[in-house]
């Protein structure tokens, strides 16, 4: 499956969707435009694939908002705006399928709030994080607040965002935004074979994960753990389930991989 974009690529790769920002001259830069496609992309993802990868052309994965656009908005045209992105970035964390963002160069402001509401972020060693939102005289318009400030607690994110501070990719993984740190040039690559993983999985499975796991987040203790309760009974009498449960007590499944650091 192809889609004709201006400023994404996208195509199937077996049952991976690979969505690729493609403004490199801009560092990727997300601009009315390519918000738009990114919305058509995401859905047409969770459509016909059953994980996705999204990445970015060029030299960096994306530096944030296009601020040439954003400097032009009435404060309610900015507001619809945010709320635009909230969909899209919503239906990446809490959608139909799971997310990898596969991370270098600039990951900045709002691509970095777009890299937070993907499940799985590799980031190459070179990949360098920021929140430049306090120097620019804004603030957070894309989820940041809420997936950033999660990830790695708010008051840390309130550092990167008042002082300009950049973070490294190993002082990222220290700080939980990304979970896994490549081989240079490599982080497309292991994001492609996490996900080609990921798409073995049970689709039950991977769809309870991205829907129910961030809910249960929101809940206290004890609705988490019923709806958890709830979640494990959906799942386990599903026809895949007892097909990959039997398998396993037979010993026809694969068994763990070694631990990898």
């Amino acid at each position: 499956m192809e889609m004709d974009f201006s400023n994404l690529t996208f195509e199937i790769r077996e049952n991976v969707a690979l969505v690729g920002l493609n403004r490199p001259l801009k560092r990727n830069a997300i601009n009315d435009v390519l918000i738009d496609e990114l919305g058509l992309a995401v859905t047409a993802a969770g459509a016909s694939a059953k994980v996705a990868v999204i990445y970015g052309h060029g030299d960096h994965f994306c530096a944030g908002l296009d601020l040439a656009e954003h400097a032009e908005r009435t404060p309610f045209e900015g507001v619809l705006q945010s709320r635009k992105w909230h969909r899209i970035f919503d239906e990446i964390e809490r959608g139909p399928i799971p997310w990898v963002a596969a991370l270098h160069g600039a990951v900045v402001g709002g691509g970095l709030e777009l890299a937070a509401a993907a499940q799985i972020r590799v980031a190459e060693p070179t990949s360098f994080f920021a929140l430049p939102e306090g120097q620019r005289g804004i603030f957070v318009g894309g989820g940041g607040s809420v997936r950033i400030a999660r990830l790695m607690t708010a008051s840390r994110m309130a550092d990167l965002m008042l002082t300009g501070r950049t973070l490294s990719a190993a002082k990222a993984e220290q700080l939980n935004l990304i979970q896994y740190v490549s081989e240079p040039g490599k982080a497309f690559d292991e994001a492609l074979g996490l996900a080609s993983k990921i798409g073995t999985n049970a689709p039950l499975s991977n769809f309870a994960i991205t829907q129910a796991l961030p809910r249960i987040q929101d809940l206290s203790h004890n609705d988490g753990l019923f709806f958890e309760a709830l979640m494990a009974a959906f799942t386990q009498t599903s026809p895949d389930a007892v097909e990959r449960l039997r398998a396993f007590l037979e010993k026809r499944a694969d068994r763990l991989a070694k631990p990898r650091d």
